[in-house]
């Protein structure tokens, strides 16, 4: 039965009336918002669809929103979810299965943490760890073959360093070589260290790839089990998102079907490997794909330019002050490199390039600058990843060409023991230079490149402001004119995270209508004493408006 107009108009201003009903409040909470026009709050409101309805007052908001169900934060900090801008989930979950190498101070301790692995493991199975840097060593120089077939005569040993960028192999893993690795020849994109012509066991960059390829692939579930370890080391660290630089069209696959089952717990921004296959499915896709639940998506392909400075293979300008003749190797070829970006940008895929060396970001600058010519102001977010050592003259390029700079603070303070003896007092000028993009204006994303570095954004924010390690030195900080503020830091992990994924109007802060995406700690790092930044703990993590993380708890809850 249809009501008269006056009826209707009498039922439409009582529901109007009735207070609006949140399905959660949390309350007495000190919220950081990192939005410009209401900086702090007591209180979130959110519904069931996991967005906020209100950011304000404990008193006002439970007066708003009666009979909601409370989350009390008992006085904690509350900052927007944070997001780490480069990180390997599949690399994170896979130190749960390989051996981990990180700190080993010698060869002899890589040789202990490796007996002890392999007594576990059946005859012949392949010996995989990651971690070594034989910048902790005392005579900082690269291994050998020899270092492991004493142990290892018959056990296939392959072993990344830190950085990924250079692998290390027994005798009886280098049999398996794609091709005999000693000569006078060297891969497109790649060296194998050499004595004469004999292969020394470390392979670099492209050269990984001869050995490597033996190895024996995950399993489809094995696949899932790693990615489901990273989600939970990520939660746990208060990561409520994650830009993933580099995964296969299979690899993918496999997230697809687990965010189909709603076992993503956080919200991936995925980055096709390459020119291969997953680019070719992407621009299929139109340049972009994202589930529907908001926690999986993939616009962008990761490219890369040059090596890493740890294995001098960031290709630099001038040669290595520590290594005359070496300046570095590019790991795609400018040709490729040129044919990559073109079909991205035909494809309206955003582009994201690993460049370290001086010399391999003004060739990224200027294969950007060809490629996207008049169209250089368009909304296409083109990121370099890492940005680690600039020509001072390239860095008001980044925002001429309107390009965000994707860097990782933890990358200076593990480096900055040795990055001067690689580049000298005058290259350093440029290096890990966040102070400078920002006086460009250039947008800056922070991250860790976990499992290169750790997992946890708190040692981000500290590095971020300090630039300083663990122990507190340098007093004053690494190069400390370029150090951050806390909140510049902050916006890092967070706002300046959210506009590298086109996410600024869901994610990275905390106002009515994004996503309530936050993480509740256990001090406030815009206050605490510098060094307690570091020792920050997450007491929960929200994604959606549902905890994905309670400290205490084993599992992580989609």
């Amino acid at each position: 039965m249809r009501l008269p107009l006056r009826c209707s108009s009498i039922v439409l201003l009582a529901l109007a009336a009735l207070p609006l009903q949140a399905t959660t409040l949390l309350v007495n909470a000190h919220i950081h918002t990192m939005d410009p026009s209401r900086p702090e709050a007591t209180a979130l409101a959110w519904k069931d669809d996991g967005r906020l309805l209100a950011v304000g007052d404990t008193a006002d908001l439970q007066k708003q929103f009666p009979g909601s169900t409370i989350e009390d934060a008992k006085g904690a900090t509350v900052i927007p979810g944070l997001i780490d801008a480069h990180g390997h989930m599949l690399g994170l979950g896979m130190t749960h299965i390989q051996v981990d190498l990180v700190g080993s101070a010698s060869r002899a301790e890589v040789v202990s943490r490796l007996k002890a692995a392999a007594a576990k493991l059946p005859a012949g199975v392949w010996l995989i760890g990651r971690g070594w840097d034989q910048n902790r060593w005392a005579d900082k120089h690269f291994p050998s073959a020899a270092d492991l077939d004493a142990a290892f005569p018959d056990r296939p040993v392959y072993l990344e360093r830190v950085d990924g960028h250079a692998s290390w192999a027994n005798t009886a893993a280098m049999k398996h070589a794609t091709k005999s690795l000693d000569g006078d020849w060297q891969p497109e994109g790649g060296r194998i260290e050499r004595v004469g012509k004999r292969a020394t066991g470390v392979l670099v960059d492209g050269a990984q790839a001869l050995v490597g390829q033996a190895i024996p692939p995950l399993t489809h579930e094995q696949t899932r089990d790693a990615y489901k370890a990273a989600f939970a080391d990520a939660v746990a660290a208060g990561l409520t998102g994650v830009h993933d630089p580099g995964v296969s069209l299979q690899d993918f696959k496999v997230l697809q079907e687990m965010a189909a089952a709603g076992e993503i717990p956080l919200r991936l921004y995925e980055m096709a490997d390459g020119n291969h296959e997953a680019l070719e499915w992407l621009c299929n896709q139109g340049g972009r794909w994202a589930d529907a639940s908001g926690r999986l998506q993939m616009r962008t392909v990761k490219l890369y330019m040059d090596g890493a400075l740890g294995s001098r293979g960031a290709a630099l300008l001038a040669d290595y002050s520590d290594d005359h003749g070496n300046k570095g190797i590019f790991v795609t070829s400018p040709e490729a490199y040129r044919t990559a970006v073109d079909k991205a940008y035909r494809c309206h895929v955003q582009v994201a390039t690993h460049a370290i060396g001086d010399r391999g970001n003004r060739h990224v600058l200027d294969t950007y600058q060809a490629v996207l010519g008049d169209h250089a102001d368009s909304d296409h977010r083109w990121r370099v990843e890492h940005a680690q050592i600039v020509a001072l003259d390239d860095i008001p390029r980044f925002a001429s060409l309107h390009l965000i700079a994707s860097m990782q603070p933890t990358h200076a303070t593990s480096d900055m023991p040795w990055a001067e003896q690689r580049l000298g007092a005058e290259r350093l000028k440029g290096a890990y230079a966040w102070q400078r993009f920002i006086q460009e204006k250039v947008p800056l994303a922070f991250g860790s490149d976990f499992p290169v570095e750790q997992v946890n954004p708190m040692l981000g924010l500290y590095a971020a402001v300090t630039r300083q390690d663990l122990n507190g030195q340098p007093p004053a900080g690494w190069l400390p004119d370029q150090r951050v503020s806390r909140i510049q830091a902050l916006a890092g992990f967070t706002r300046g995270a959210a506009y590298a994924s086109f996410m600024e109007d869901q994610v990275g802060a905390l106002r009515p209508g994004m996503r309530a995406d936050f993480v509740v700690l256990s001090g406030d790092p815009l206050t605490v004493p510098p060094r307690q930044i570091a020792d920050l703990k997450p007491l929960s993590t929200w994604v959606d408006g549902k905890a994905v993380y309670r400290a205490g708890t084993t599992n992580a809850a989609p």
